[in-house]
């Protein structure tokens, strides 16, 4: 039985996971606490699922075989995983990883000094209609790729962060559909939009967040034939990232590299100094 924390319970992931090991779905893992700065949405999952609520996000040290970190402020993840570090168990950590770039690079170089297993950032990443258009993409059914368009929510006033609180979700569908390797980005923004264009080596893939929508859309245009796509959050992409926990938990390997964990962050940051500045903008270089 794997022992596992779960570190910022503000959001929807805590309850999702909490739910999966109640219903018998994850015999091999338990959760023996959670933490959270609201202590009542704590209090709230207590209530319905009877975890124990801890009483500082450092209070597993020694005792847990893995944290899960779903804090809705992104600042606050580096700052739970932080003592957990030197022990080497592995970590899922929500979207967005961290906020600045300097934090992430700090994190990367901690975690792999330690050989800390990571999984993590979007859960839209792995819904389903995500996966299938990765896929016939990858499996040519488009023909030769000539370009796409990712549109997602934004909640820009966001208590948790701002424009961070929500950003990854269509970078990291873009990242699984298209792949790294954004060689600039334009950006725009307007007042309840923002909208920017990622130019790979040969395509461009267009992005758009409209403020407060709940709608998730991605477009794949190729030489044969194109694809647009509702992106449907459903359990199955929450399941995956329960998955992705518990294969790092029984000993598996990261499915990404410290770098590529990462890229997400400086894709976001490259999209702010792409609105500042008004010219396209290259991601910054990550060295851990």
């Amino acid at each position: 039985m794997y022992k596992v924390a779960i570190l910022g319970c503000e959001n929807g992931h805590a309850n999702a996971f909490l739910k999966f090991v109640k219903e018998g779905k994850y015999p091999d893992i338990e959760i023996i606490g959670i933490y959270s700065d609201e202590l009542e949405a704590a209090k709230k999952l207590n209530a319905e699922y009877g975890t124990p609520i801890m009483e500082n996000y450092d209070s597993a040290v020694g005792i847990a075989d893995g944290i899960m970190i779903t804090a809705r402020h992104g600042d606050n993840h580096f700052k739970y995983a932080k003592p957990y570090l030197a022990s080497g168990i592995p970590m899922f950590i929500d979207k967005p990883i961290t906020c600045t770039e300097e934090e992430a690079v700090e994190f990367m170089r901690e975690a792999k000094a330690n050989n800390v297993r990571l999984c993590g950032g979007s859960s839209c990443a792995l819904i389903p209609d995500t996966l299938e258009l990765a896929e016939s993409l990858k499996n040519g059914t488009y023909g030769e790729l000539r370009g796409g368009c990712v549109v997602s929510a934004l909640q820009m006033n966001s208590p948790y962060g701002g424009f961070y609180f929500y950003a990854e979700h269509l970078i990291d569908i873009m990242l699984k559909i298209f792949g790294e390797g954004v060689c600039t980005i334009s950006a725009e923004q307007l007042e309840k939009s923002i909208t920017f264009t990622a130019r790979y080596d040969d395509f461009n893939v267009m992005g758009m967040y409209v403020d407060k929508t709940g709608y998730y859309r991605a477009v794949v245009c190729g030489t044969v034939t194109a694809d647009a796509r509702k992106i449907i959050f459903t359990d199955d992409a929450m399941i995956n990232e329960m998955d992705e926990m518990l294969h790092l938990l029984r000993g598996g390997e990261m499915g990404k590299s410290y770098e590529s964990f990462i890229y997400p962050v400086f894709l976001m940051n490259t999209i702010l100094r792409a609105i500042d500045s008004g010219k396209p903008e290259q991601p910054n270089e990550i060295k851990i």
